[in-house]
């Protein structure tokens, strides 16, 4: 998967950012052809109704694809959401636990785990099966290190860390339903859907773009969502309502059938995606091993993220400088999170390999000017 700039996209820069993400271009170009007039609608797709047969076909053809990537089981169904992975962290335990006297385990290995498990109080227990506050989140647990709860009602873990760059190469082992976060890895590589009791994905960096969440859940666990909710927080209802039962995201839902279409027609699958995937970030992982500690990687080799390559340099004021050049070189949202500093490349699946290309090169040039 190449991507040629023509002219009039001189003045585009390689936009590593952690999200909102960098889209494929000839989705931007689609959204740009077709964004004052649906084809054979008339209107835009930012001004039909949410119930018109003109959205029925940009909702149906979005579920469609995405079942058509994940080869969704019968037991298991898709919804369009909104409030992102924040409300998600909400309604799972909401849904899931039917009483207060239920527990679910989280494995908390960065901060967006530790944001998930810190709502779980106002509806049920939470067990800490496993907490890496202690190394800075920079790896995952040892199965010997896991505790999990006995008859647990799901187990929550974060597949992607974005911000510390840790992700998981395997299921973790619990007999509970898994419940996983993969707002940052999603469609990134093939899974199988029938191991997960629900996903969820916020859609801003592999699935779309802001204002839709994706969530697939296993069709069985509805029945735990019951009467006892207040109506916006119950997966049955947005089940029954067919992912309106408030006007959705149209325009978000839209793009995300585009990005879709482009992993399917383009790029050739999750397989394929995969692959390249694992390209672009061996060439990043390459740099910061070959520099002899000039650069210096956040997560264990083990789980190192293929999404979000974190590093630091040896002062911040390398840092700094680091930034400032790759900028100067149209390399640009490179700055670490807040928390941690440094440097993330998030090299999501729209980042072109020429883009990956390009920052390695300039890690190693920059690090032999350098160092």
């Amino acid at each position: 998967m190449t991507t040629n700039l023509t002219a009039d996209q001189a003045t585009r820069v390689f936009n590593f950012s952690a999200g909102p993400a960098t889209l494929p271009l000839s989705v931007l170009q689609q959204i740009q052809d077709e964004l004052l007039t649906l084809p054979d609608v008339g209107a835009s797709v930012m001004e039909i109704s949410h119930r018109s047969a003109d959205f029925d076909r940009i909702i149906e053809d979005a579920e469609t694809r995405i079942g058509q990537l994940l080869n969704l089981p019968e037991t298991h169904e898709v919804l369009f959401l909104q409030g992102g992975a924040a409300l998600q962290n909400v309604m799972i335990p909401a849904n899931l636990l039917v009483n207060s006297d239920q527990t679910a385990d989280y494995l908390i290995t960065g901060s967006w785990g530790k944001k998930s498990a810190a709502e779980v109080h106002h509806y049920g227990r939470l067990n800490v099966a496993f907490d890496g506050s202690d190394t800075g989140f920079s790896r995952l647990a040892a199965d010997s290190e896991q505790r999990f709860s006995e008859g647990g009602a799901y187990c929550h873990f974060t597949s992607n860390e974005t911000i510390q760059g840790v992700q998981y190469p395997e299921l973790p082992k619990t007999n509970a339903p898994l419940v996983v976060d993969k707002s940052s890895d999603m469609f990134s590589a093939p899974i199988n859907v029938s191991d997960y009791g629900l996903i969820y994905a916020c859609a801003q960096k592999n699935v779309g773009i802001a204002g839709v969440t994706l969530v697939i859940i296993e069709k069985s666990l509805l029945e735990r969502s019951g009467d006892r909710l207040p109506s916006y927080l119950s997966y049955a209802k947005h089940s029954k309502g067919g992912s309106r039962f408030n006007t959705p995201p149209t325009f978000a839902i839209y793009v995300t059938g585009l990005v879709c279409k482009w992993l399917q027609e383009e790029v050739g699958g999750l397989q394929a995606m995969a692959d390249i995937n694992q390209r672009k970030a061996a060439m990043l992982y390459q740099a910061i091993d070959s520099s002899d500690g000039f650069y210096q990687g956040h997560a264990a080799e083990d789980c190192r993220s293929v999404m979000n390559v974190v590093f630091k340099l040896g002062t911040d004021e390398l840092d700094a400088k680091f930034l400032e050049e790759a900028a100067a070189e149209s390399m640009k949202t490179l700055k670490g999170h807040r928390s941690l500093g440094g440097i993330r490349a998030s090299i999501y699946n729209a980042m072109p390999i020429e883009g990956v290309e390009a920052l390695a090169q300039f890690m190693q040039d920059f690090a032999n000017k350098n160092g």
